[in-house]
């Protein structure tokens, strides 16, 4: 599994509410690669709860656009904006539940600009309780780097020794 890192940290602006690790009413999102796969091991807080114990659903549909977006921008070297959103929630994520809950992405479709990724959500347990499949449109890397500050690719991994 290899780590990926976030270019974007010490960006003059940058406060992305899923990813930034600076903005501490965020969700501070980490990921790593593992063959077709992104993951993000993500521990969930109290004060993103909607019904009693149970993590809001919104805060769930963020965290699958979030690591859709950065599958798009690890696996097709570019970046985009996201298109349509559709989330199935199959049960209640449980908040007290100690341990991280586990997202898993990989890209089903990349025609005429627009990505899609299937994302699966998994609490502590390792029980399913989520999935989305996001859509993104993708930038042509020249365009996503002037209008969304997309780095070199370089840069998300640790450089070779």
């Amino acid at each position: 599994m290899r780590k990926i890192f976030n270019p974007y940290k010490g960006v003059d602006g940058y406060n992305c509410f899923g990813c930034s690790p600076d903005n501490e009413h965020g969700l501070q999102m980490q990921f790593y690669e593992e063959g077709e796969f992104l993951f993000s091991d993500w521990e969930p807080r109290g004060f993103l709860q909607g019904y009693h114990n149970v993590l809001h659903g919104g805060i769930q549909a963020t965290l699958i656009d979030e690591i859709g977006s950065w599958l798009v921008m690890i696996k097709l070297k570019s970046a985009g904006v996201t298109s349509e959103l559709v989330v199935r929630y199959l049960k209640p994520v449980r908040i007290s539940k100690k341990g991280k809950i586990k997202l898993k992405a990989s890209l089903t479709s990349f025609e005429k600009n627009l990505a899609t990724v299937h994302v699966e959500l998994f609490d502590a347990e390792g029980k399913k309780c989520a999935e989305g499949d996001p859509v993104y449109f993708v930038y042509p890397p020249k365009i996503a780097s002037k209008r969304l500050f997309f780095p070199e690719y370089q840069s998300f991994f640790e450089p070779e020794k």
